[in-house]
């Protein structure tokens, strides 16, 4: 029987979650742009909500493409606060709109939106080694980094909190546990990724 982290239970889409996704590194720009955002819409939820609710969210959504989203306007909006499928919080889907508008924003200004976030880890994966779960931090100091810089360029919804569990989900960062089934597949991702050459982030 394979041992998994704790924290992902028993439920089906959580454990294809963990097993599959979970720290996985991603450099699509779709792909972190709709990660970004889930991590926000989980503020005051649980993750397990959100994840059940994501096939909804990319429907919904446009598929996450960033230019669609940013093109929205009261019409749309309308829409998604009358979609049982999501979220129906104002604030989020307006913060949603902004983001997308931010993501095009970085897109014209360093090439990507993948070029901008992984250079808080310095283009490379920060192997951690943790066994349990009173040992993961729920901010570092990259995700507050990344936080600052994303609230001083427009966006919402991207506390420090919510921009670690952002890199953790999205493999800035390997928190599985040490026992983990996962832990070092993961290692041996991060040994393999090749993102593009990072830059400082500017503070």
């Amino acid at each position: 029987m394979q041992h998994r982290c704790g924290w992902c239970g028993d439920d089906p889409a959580y454990v294809a979650y963990h097993d599959d996704e979970w720290g996985v590194p991603v450099h699509d720009d779709r792909r972190l742009f709709e990660m970004l955002i889930l991590e926000g819409a989980q503020a005051g939820l649980s993750w397990l909500t959100i994840l059940k609710k994501r096939a909804n969210y990319r429907l919904a959504f446009d598929g996450f493409d960033p230019v669609k989203v940013a093109a929205y306007g009261p019409r749309e909006v309308q829409r998604l606060l009358a979609d049982p499928g999501i979220v129906r919080n104002r604030l989020k889907i307006a913060a949603t709109i902004q983001n997308a508008r931010g993501v095009l924003a970085l897109q014209k200004q360093h090439g990507s939106l993948d070029t901008f976030l992984w250079r808080y880890v310095g283009g490379t994966p920060h192997q951690n080694a943790w066994q349990g779960m009173g040992q993961i931090p729920a901010r570092t100091e990259q995700s507050d980094a990344m936080s600052k810089d994303l609230k001083r360029l427009g966006f919402n919804f991207v506390g420090s909190t919510i921009c670690y569990a952002f890199m953790q989900a999205v493999g800035m960062v390997n928190d599985h546990f040490t026992d983990c089934f996962r832990y070092a597949p993961i290692q041996a991702l991060a040994r393999q990724d090749k993102p593009g050459a990072p830059t400082k982030p500017r503070r």
